[in-house]
């Protein structure tokens, strides 16, 4: 008789074991699905550690031309490329909104992300930015020929290459 109650408690155990295991791939497809709708441009990316743009603002205050940081921040964005969305501003709470690009040109955004929320992902510097470029990101940007010949020095700019850029919702 104890022979019975034991191979019964054994089958008792493994058949609930078997119930859990069913379960759990439904719920990893659920989570699955929200996470691939999404939008995403670049590479996917993961990270626990989402910075406010101001958080990003007080990183930049600390850095000098050519030093660099891995970072992910939430922001608004200000401005895009009107030409292809090759490149866009986030307001970080300094005088000069962060010039965002992508890493080896791979990808653009949408050209209307002007006033929406993005998270971005990759590498924080500063740099020194030519007199030629920054008319042309003005070009880009659909400034008036007035405003881009104003441009005559060169400047320090906070500069992110992106990896990835996920549109906050």
């Amino acid at each position: 008789m104890r022979k019975i109650y034991n191979i019964f408690f054994v089958a008792l155990i493994l058949f609930s074991c078997k119930q859990n295991t069913s379960e759990k791939p439904v719920a990893m497809e659920v989570e699955e699905v929200a996470a691939a709708e999404l939008p995403v441009f670049g590479d996917d990316f993961k990270n626990e550690t989402i910075l406010s743009a101001y958080e990003l603002g007080e990183i930049y205050s600390n850095l000098k031309t050519g030093d660099t940081v891995k970072v992910t921040f939430e922001g608004p964005v200000k401005e895009v490329c009107q030409a292809k969305g090759c490149w866009m501003q986030v307001d970080v709470g300094a005088d000069d909104p962060v010039m965002v690009k992508f890493k080896d040109y791979g990808f653009f955004v949408p050209k209307d992300l002007g006033g929406k929320r993005v998270v971005v992902h990759g590498l924080a510097f500063i740099s020194e930015v030519p007199v030629e470029e920054q008319q042309h990101y003005a070009k880009d940007a659909g400034k008036s020929e007035t405003e881009i010949a104003a441009i005559t020095k060169p400047k320090k700019s906070l500069g992110f290459t992106a990896s990835g850029v996920k549109i906050a919702e």
